[in-house]
């Protein structure tokens, strides 16, 4: 089995409820993030179920899901203004020149941007620019952190089945 880093809940146990909700979604964005590490190009694009989900696929995606909800929800610019994919389901697809440095570092990029974004805001503080309305950001870490443990479950399991090909 795959082991991701352990948590630090611990370390924020006395903190604030934001700096709580923060400390988790960055536990997450991290351990997706690394589901890539050791792995080989063609090892990150493989296909091992019918959708579009390969790891390399995932981390993009997540990148995508920072990009909706720390920016065109904070900000009220369009997807195209930000330049990512009109739908989530798009954003799984891979260029050739995707590769897992590349994917990686527009990740981490993007999650720093999302830090930057809400670092002026608080829990109650309502983001306008979603599909869906203005929502709390307190309502949207929820969303994102749920939709991060599971991607990070869906990695775990992807990259167990690569790394089990690979050893036997």
């Amino acid at each position: 089995m795959t082991s991701f880093p352990g948590t630090f809940a611990d370390d924020v146990v006395d903190q604030s409820a934001q700096a709580q909700f923060e400390a988790f979604i960055d536990e997450h964005r991290r351990a997706l993030n690394d589901s890539l590490d050791g792995l080989t190009e063609e090892q990150a694009r493989r296909s091992l179920v019918p959708s579009r989900t390969t790891l390399l696929g995932l981390v993009k995606h997540a990148a995508f899901v920072e990009k909706v909800w720390f920016d065109e929800a904070v900000t009220c610019r369009s997807r195209a203004e930000i330049g990512i994919p009109a739908t989530p389901d798009e954003s799984f697809i891979l260029d050739d020149g995707d590769t897992i440095a590349s994917v990686q570092r527009a990740h981490r990029e993007a999650c720093e941007a999302s830090r930057v974004a809400t670092s002026s805001l608080g829990l109650d503080d309502v983001l306008r620019g979603n599909r869906r309305g203005p929502l709390p950001l307190r309502w949207v870490y929820l969303h994102v952190l749920r939709e991060l443990a599971q991607h990070c479950g869906h990695a775990e399991i992807l990259r167990e089945q690569i790394l089990s090909e690979q050893r036997g």
